[in-house]
C-alpha cells in the first residue's frame, strides 16, 4: 500500500480534509431537493429553476475565482471558499422565503463551483511529479468513499429523526466544511515561486486564450465529460424509459460504480503510470473504454434481451467498463492539465479547464432529454463519438505539451529540488 503513504508535509491534513468534505456532502446531496421543499415551502418546479440559474452563475464565477488564485494564492482561496460553503449551507435551514433561499443558493453555487480549480491549483502547490497523479486519484477515491458512507449516515439520522433530520444534514454538512478548512489551514504555506516562471503581468486571460495546445486539452476534456454526465443524468431515464427496468434496482449501477471507484481508484492510476508512458496515453485509453461502455449501451438498448436479469447484467457491465475507464482517465487528465499551466497563472488555467467539466454537466441533462425523445440509443452514440474524439485529440497533444507534463516523471525525493519547467 506505498502508494498511500504521504509523501510531503500536509499532505495528511489535506487528505483530511477532502475525506471530510465529502462525508458531509454525502450525507446532504441526495436529499437536498427533498430538503429545500420541506424548508421553503416552495413548488419543486421554482426551486428547480432557482438552483438552475444560480448554478449557472456559479459557473460564470469561476474564472474570477482563477484570479484570486493567482493573486492571494491557492491555499488562501482553499480555506476561504471552504468557510464560504461551510457558512451557507448551515444556513440553508433559516431560508425559509424565496429572497432568501436565492441568496443562499446562489453563495452556495459560487463556492462549490469555484472551489475545484482552487482545490487543483493547491494539489499543484504542495506535489511534484507523479504525486499529482496519486493525489488526483486519491481524491476523487476518497469524494466516492465519503459520498457512499454519508448518504449512508443521512439516510439513517433521517430516518430516525423524521423531519428534523433534514437540518441536522444540512448543519454537519457546513460543519463539515470548516472542519476541512481547518485541516486545510494545518498544511504549509506554498515553496517560493521559481525564478524560471516570472510572473505574468497584463496576460491574464489573453494568455490562455492564446494557448493553443492548453486550449485544446480543455476541448477534449469538454467530449470526454459529458460521458461523465451520462451515469447521473442519462442513465436512470435510458434503463426505466427504453430498457423498462424497475427503479429499484437503478442503485446497484450507482453502487457499483461507487464503490469500484472508492476502493480501486487508486491502485488502477498507480498501475496505468507503470503501464502507459505519459498521461496523454493514459487518459485517452479511459476515454476509449468510455466510447466502448457507451456503444455497448446502445447495443443493449437495441438487442434487449429477454428478463430483468440479463439486461441488468448487460447494464452492469457496461457501468463497470465505464469505472475502470473513469479510473485511467481522471487522475492522469486532472494532473495533465496541472503541468501544462505555467506556475504564475496556474489559477486561471485550471480555472479554465474547470469550465470544461461546469459546461459538460450544464449540456448533459438538456442533450439526453432531447435525444430521448427521439431514440433511447441516440444519446449513447453521441456520448460514444465524442468520448472516442476526446481519446484522438489526446493523442495529439502528445506532441504540443512540453514534455515533462506529458510523461510520468516520478516526484523528487525529499529535500532535493524540482524541476519547475511547466510546474
Amino acid at each position: 500500500m506505498s502508494f498511500l503513504r504521504p509523501r510531503f508535509p500536509g499532505e495528511r491534513a489535506l487528505v483530511s480534509g477532502i475525506a471530510v468534505d465529502a462525508v458531509g456532502s454525502g450525507m446532504y446531496v441526495p436529499f437536498s431537493l427533498v430538503f429545500f421543499a420541506h424548508v421553503t415551502g416552495l413548488p419543486l418546479p421554482l426551486i428547480g429553476l432557482v438552483l438552475t440559474v444560480t448554478g449557472l452563475v456559479g459557473i460564470a464565477a469561476v474564472p474570477l475565482v482563477g484570479i484570486v488564485v493567482d493573486r492571494f494564492g491557492a491555499r488562501v482561496t482553499q480555506i476561504s471558499l471552504y468557510v464560504v460553503r461551510g457558512v451557507s449551507f448551515a444556513c440553508f435551514p433559516l431560508a425559509d422565503t424565496l429572497p432568501l433561499f436565492v441568496v443562499v443558493a446562489l453563495l452556495t453555487s459560487v463556492g462549490t463551483r469555484a472551489f475545484r480549480p482552487a482545490q487543483d491549483a493547491r494539489l499543484a502547490e504542495l506535489a511534484e511529479g507523479t504525486d499529482r497523479d496519486r493525489l488526483q486519484a486519491l481524491s476523487r477515491s476518497l469524494s466516492n468513499a465519503g459520498l457512499g458512507a454519508g448518504t449512508l449516515i443521512a439516510s439513517v439520522v433521517i430516518a430516525t429523526a423524521g423531519d428534523f433530520g433534514y437540518t441536522v444534514t444540512a448543519w454537519v454538512n457546513g460543519a463539515s466544511f470548516l472542519a476541512a478548512g481547518f485541516l486545510a489551514s494545518r498544511t504549509p504555506a506554498a515553496p517560493p515561486r521559481a525564478p524560471a516562471a516570472p510572473r505574468a503581468r497584463g496576460g491574464g486571460y489573453r494568455v490562455v486564450a492564446k494557448d493553443r495546445p492548453f486550449l485544446t486539452l480543455v476541448c477534449a476534456n469538454l467530449l470526454v465529460a459529458l460521458g461523465f454526465s451520462a451515469l447521473t443524468s442519462l442513465l436512470p431515464l435510458y434503463a426505466t424509459g427504453w430498457l423498462d427496468l424497475p427503479e429499484g434496482l437503478l442503485g446497484s449501477a450507482f453502487l457499483l460504480n461507487t464503490v469500484v471507484c472508492a476502493t480501486l481508484g487508486v491502485p488502477v492510476a498507480a498501475l496505468a503510470r507503470r503501464r502507459f508512458t505519459s498521461r496523454t496515453r493514459a487518459a485517452a485509453a479511459g476515454a476509449a473504454l468510455f466510447a466502448v461502455a457507451f456503444l455497448a449501451q446502445a447495443a443493449l438498448g437495441t438487442v434487449r434481451p429477454d428478463g430483468v436479469p440479463l439486461l441488468m447484467a448487460g447494464l452492469l457491465g457496461a457501468v463497470l467498463v465505464m469505472t475502470v475507464g473513469e479510473m485511467l482517465y481522471s487522475p492522469s487528465s486532472g494532473a495533465l492539465s496541472q503541468f501544462a499551466a505555467p506556475q504564475s497563472l496556474r489559477g486561471r488555467y485550471l480555472a479554465t479547464y474547470q469550465l470544461s467539466w461546469s459546461l459538460a454537466y450544464a449540456l448533459g441533462p438538456t442533450v439526453f432529454t432531447s435525444l430521448l425523445t427521439v431514440d433511447g440509443r441516440l444519446p449513447w452514440l453521441l456520448v460514444a463519438a465524442t468520448a472516442a474524439l476526446g481519446a484522438l485529440l489526446m493523442l495529439r497533444l502528445e506532441r504540443r505539451l512540453p514534455a515533462d507534463a506529458v510523461a510520468f516523471v516520478p516526484a523528487p525525493a525529499p529535500g532535493k529540488p524540482a524541476s519547475t519547467a511547466t510546474a
